[in-house]
């Protein structure tokens, strides 16, 4: 996947959350303008071309109050990005928001 793919969804409105993302966004406080932020400033920092689900991509962006959220995206038959969860990056899973922890590193 391609970050400029991402934003040009997300800019015309050609996106949307999975059931799971949605469910997660809320236990976790994330709004949609928090994802949709992160994503406009986002990078992907991981890519997952041989997901059993499909082509995806983790992404790495900040919302308003610079808080890092991670955002994992695919892309359906009719192109439009499908945001599959959202998270903040934690330990013992991330040592920062750009390092996986140990046992993650190995996996």
């Amino acid at each position: 996947m391609d970050i400029e793919v991402i934003k040009d969804a997300i800019l015309t409105g050609n996106w949307f959350m999975s059931q799971h993302a949605r469910l997660r966004a809320g236990k976790r406080m994330i709004s949609d303008t928090d994802i949709i932020i992160a994503l406009m400033n986002g990078e992907i920092i991981e890519d997952y071309p041989h997901d059993p689900r499909g082509s995806s991509c983790l992404v790495l962006g900040y919302q308003r109050e610079n808080r890092p959220i991670h955002i994992v995206c695919s892309q359906d038959s009719s192109r439009s990005i499908v945001i599959i969860t959202v998270y903040e990056p934690e330990p013992p899973k991330w040592i920062n928001e750009r390092t996986r922890g140990e046992k993650d590193a190995a996996e």
